[in-house]
């Protein structure tokens, strides 16, 4: 079999390698890919100028790549071309896609229908209220503020906004900034118009990613896959700006059983039975943001397809052909599908260019000391660099690649991933060192 990949990040990388070494795929291809998919053993980047797949021009040309190329599947990474219709547009004219539907993935791109979901069905997550009127929110804001030591705000875009569409103001000033550039400025576009208000949770961040089967009429299945920690801010002790994320690691070693329990009865279970209530068609991946305290799991966000970093992590601990579990959810099976998980634990910082998440530095060739990369077992995933040749690469991104490193609990992944960084350079190289050692805490 043949497969498409759809992005080009560390997260449609560690898809590459993961399927190449199904032995029921001969071929994957990755649409547009980077330096690391073009390096990857049978691998290769689609052909030039098909296009935005977000765009129906791109989808149309995809599709038409793909029925040329006799492709069998293709899997969607990020979530701007599932919210325009690339599922809806490659099954009607059927192709078999991995991905939600466009109805589907509103659950990740309106805030606004997110929220309306989780009230309608029960799932447990921060209290909030949404707005169009710019006036309105701010009177929200004020009365939130106006108590003697009120808690921060967190300030949701309705739309995708590429990460950069929440911000927890610590005080009414910082609220009116943000609301002002989100509602009136447009710095958003059309994603800022309307935005949640949401209450503050404290606790500790998780992540959850799941392989879900769910059609109109039929009964659905959503498996849980081991959890993930993201670590989002720049610098070591979750300090300075969010990113998309510099490093993640699995399992959680703090995310206890009761608070898996919690999580399968209080988050899945809800979300699938409002999945089904909805008749939605989601055929895909889900990545489930939680805060949890006190083994007590509410729910941040939904994302409707795997998390990028924290794929990185989690498909290395993998113990089953991913393309058979492609398969099981396209064809139904899924419950039926063991999703088994080797021992032990992964750690995998990102390395990001000078000036990121900033203006960044691009174009520095990275150099790579196979000897001791590989003495650590540790694999590179590329998320923002090209190939120059074979055995060139150049950064191309602010966030250029993650450091994949297993070990057999916690503290080995950790010693062997930065282990492994020291056999990476590029200029302005730069990472966190305590991906895994601090425990991220903001909504």
């Amino acid at each position: 079999m043949k497969v498409l990949i759809i992005g080009s990040g560390g997260r449609e990388h560690a898809l590459a390698w993961k399927l190449a070494g199904s032995e029921q795929v001969e071929r994957v291809y990755v649409a547009p890919g980077n330096g690391g998919t073009a390096l990857e053993e049978k691998c290769e980047n689609v052909p030039a100028g098909l296009g935005d797949p977000a765009s129906e021009a791109g989808q149309e040309a995809l599709a038409g790549f793909v029925r040329q190329a006799g492709i069998g599947l293709t899997v969607v990474g990020p979530e701007v071309p599932l919210a325009e219709g690339i599922v809806d547009r490659f099954r009607a004219v059927g192709l078999a896609i991995v991905g939600p539907d466009k109805k589907a993935a509103r659950l990740e791109a309106s805030k606004v229908f997110s929220k309306a979901f989780m009230n309608k069905y029960g799932v447990r997550a921060a209290g909030s209220r949404d707005f169009i009127d710019p006036a309105k929110a701010l009177d929200h804001a004020k009365d939130h503020f106006s108590g003697p030591a009120p808690a921060p705000l967190v300030i949701k875009a309705d739309g995708l906004a590429a990460g950069k569409g929440v911000v927890i103001a610590a005080d009414l000033a910082e609220a009116e900034t943000c609301l002002s550039s989100f509602m009136k400025d447009g710095a958003l576009g059309a994603a800022g118009s309307s935005v949640v208000l949401e209450e503050f949770l404290e606790g500790k961040e998780v992540s959850v990613l799941a392989a879900v089967s769910v059609r109109p009429g039929s009964k659905g299945v959503i498996k849980p896959f081991v959890s993930a920690r993201d670590h989002k801010r720049r610098f070591d002790g979750a300090q300075g700006p969010n990113t998309g994320g510099m490093g993640s690691i699995a399992p959680v070693p703090d995310f206890t059983a009761a608070a898996q329990k919690d999580f399968e009865t209080a988050i899945l279970q809800t979300t699938l039975k409002g999945m089904e209530a909805e008749g939605m068609d989601y055929r895909g991946f889900i990545f489930f943001g939680l805060m949890v305290k006190n083994d007590r799991c509410s729910l941040l966000e939904y994302n409707v397809r795997l998390g990028d970093p924290e794929t990185q992590a989690v498909l290395p601990l993998s113990d089953f052909d991913f393309a058979g579990l492609c398969a099981a959810i396209l064809d139904n099976t899924l419950e039926k599908f063991p999703l088994t998980w080797k021992a032990g634990a992964v750690c995998a910082p990102v390395a990001v260019a000078d000036g990121y998440p900033g203006a960044y530095r691009k174009g520095d060739p990275i150099a790579v000391n196979e000897a001791a990369l590989a003495k650590t077992g540790a694999r590179l995933f590329i998320a923002g660099a090209e190939k120059v040749t074979d055995t060139v690469l150049r950064s191309s991104g602010g966030r250029v690649l993650a450091v994949s490193a297993w070990g057999a609990d916690a503290d080995q992944a950790w010693a062997r991933a930065y282990e492994a960084l020291g056999a990476v350079s590029f200029e302005g190289m730069a990472y966190r060192k305590d991906i895994g050692r601090e425990s991220t805490s903001s909504p």
